[in-house]
């Protein structure tokens, strides 16, 4: 096992009836700015247990935060905030208003061009202060310090971090989600498996409790994910599924082993140039990773054959190709076509995603280094 340093300073609360207990959490005399997306808060019933919740307080609204949020829009929330005097972010709806906010809050204080704290790594010293009510079970945003945002004026989209960005509560009630649609779902149970797998799927270097506990969140997203589907309103299981999604991307199963994290940064060039959902491009790229790097990954995608998929059988290679192949039909099951066909991509990605890449420099992806611009072209085009 490899040296880490490990802190998570979320505080979750966890089951129904939650959000009416965030007033706890957040300072009584803190001027409070509410961001969401498109406004299905409103649909759900969460909004307004959200405003009873904060009834006396000063609060402020922002909404209209995209799935994948936006650059263009995020700085007119901070602008908003400086204008306002706002010191307090609750985000409330998916990972895209989570991850919107956190760099919102990043921003407001931040000295030059906010967009370098993702194009340059430019280093961010404070943040507003943040808390969470998630109701979209998915990017594990509730409980880490990660945000990936779109510049819509040059297609881009990057990823950051920043360690004032932790949320300081998230709320996880199940019941919001109920509402969701089978697409948003299926999308969640993708993301959530992925991020398991970008820090699983790598090399060995014992580290035997984080593989087994990787393991037990891809077997509860493969046992629950099809009853959430099916059963929309079944409480336990999508109380399963949620806390798969926060636990796949907390922390804890990626300390002291290696990461890969390609096929998410593939992935983003497919939603930035295509408009591919982050999850479907996950779909879509994950597999091919997998069959083209299969060699580097062989011990792990052999352990992960027999102990997520029950494949103990036949050649290695067999046992290989069978758990790509599984995955790849996983997707499918929860309704997450897996080709770029199936999403009106053509061959033109195959060269128009690694020069896009190109033009912010050397492209080193994967655990090893080794996913150059060939090797992403090589990939698209297994994805085709």
């Amino acid at each position: 096992m490899d040296n880490f340093v490990f802190q998570n300073t979320v505080k979750i609360l966890f089951g129904k009836g939650q959000i009416a207990n965030i007033a706890q959490e957040i300072p009584s005399d803190a001027k409070i700015l509410i961001t969401y997306g498109g406004g299905s808060i409103k649909a759900n019933g969460v909004y307004d247990q959200v405003k009873q919740a904060l009834a006396g307080r000063a609060v402020h609204e922002f909404g209209g935060i995209e799935p994948n949020p936006q650059l263009e829009t995020l700085m007119r929330a901070v602008e908003m905030i400086r204008a306002e005097g706002i010191n307090f972010l609750l985000a409330v709806g998916g990972g895209s208003v989570l991850d919107g906010t956190k760099f919102i809050a990043a921003a407001v204080d931040f000295e030059g061009d906010p967009w370098d704290i993702l194009a340059k790594q430019a280093p961010v010293h404070s943040a507003l202060p943040i808390g969470a009510i998630m109701t979209l079970p998915a990017t594990g945003s509730e409980m880490n310090a990660f945000f990936v945002i779109t510049k819509a004026a040059t297609q881009e989209k990057l990823g950051g971090m920043c360690a004032f960005t932790y949320p300081q509560f998230s709320v996880l009630d199940p019941t919001t989600t109920f509402s969701l649609p089978d697409r948003q779902i299926g999308n969640g149970i993708v993301d959530a498996f992925t991020h398991t797998v970008e820090q699983y799927l790598t090399y060995p270097v014992n580290a035997p409790l984080q593989d087994r506990m990787a393991e037990s969140i891809l077997q509860t997203l493969i046992e629950e994910g099809p009853k959430t589907l099916a059963h929309p309103s079944d409480y336990d299981a999508r109380a399963n599924v949620v806390w798969c999604a926060t636990m796949a991307l907390n922390g804890l199963i990626g300390v002291g082993v290696p990461q890969d994290w390609s096929t998410h940064m593939v992935g983003h060039e497919l939603t930035a140039l295509y408009g591919l959902d982050h999850a479907q491009s996950l779909a879509v790229v994950l597999p091919s990773i997998l069959s083209l790097k299969r060699d580097v990954k062989r011990e792990k995608l052999l352990q992960y054959a027999a102990r997520v998929w029950g494949v103990t059988q036949g050649s290695e290679e067999e046992r290989i190709q069978a758990a790509i192949d599984k995955t790849r039909s996983f997707f499918e099951s929860v309704g997450v076509p897996t080709h770029l066909s199936d999403y009106k991509v053509g061959e033109e990605a195959v060269s128009s995603v690694p020069q896009h890449m190109s033009d912010r420099g050397e492209v080193k992806l994967g655990e090893q280094g080794d996913i150059d611009l060939d090797a992403v072209g090589k990939v698209l085009a297994l994805s085709l």
